[in-house]
């Protein structure tokens, strides 16, 4: 069964980054000295468990009106489980809780489809080179 939580206790971050680590740096290539930086005291961390297991992390920073969703990831053998299309689901609502109205993020030029699919839509005008990958800016204006 999927859960999410804010991650508020030290296991639930440890988790978090721990997930991370795996998809970004273990997965995709991304320098360990770049894929936690310091914003992460700036950011709301969310953490998705099945059966208990993490498997999913992201972190959300707020700036007046608008949320920017952050390292979202699920970790490969469970995509397409629907864990994060809840993931999402379960950020915006805590990004309307605290008052904001736009969700704005960076998506991997491969997961741009599924973000599309919950509803973004792609703001930038070209792709663009974040750690090595190629992303698109997208947006979705919160209910």
């Amino acid at each position: 069964m999927i859960q999410i939580f804010t991650a508020e206790t030290k296991e639930q971050l440890s988790d978090c980054y721990r997930v991370r680590r795996e998809v970004f740096v273990g997965e995709q290539g991304v320098p360990a000295s770049i894929e936690v930086d310091n914003l992460e005291h700036e950011a709301v961390h969310f953490v998705v468990y099945d059966d208990g297991k993490a498997i999913g992390a992201a972190r959300m920073r707020l700036s007046e009106n608008t949320a920017k969703a952050e390292r979202v990831c699920i970790l490969s053998q469970l995509r397409g489980s629907g864990a994060g299309r809840k993931l999402m689901r379960f950020m915006e609502e805590k990004a309307s809780e605290l008052g904001a109205e736009i969700m704005k993020l960076n998506a991997q030029t491969h997961a741009a489809p599924f973000y599309t699919a919950v509803g973004y839509s792609i703001v930038s005008e070209e792709p663009f080179m974040d750690a090595g990958i190629e992303h698109v800016a997208m947006e979705k204006k919160l209910q």
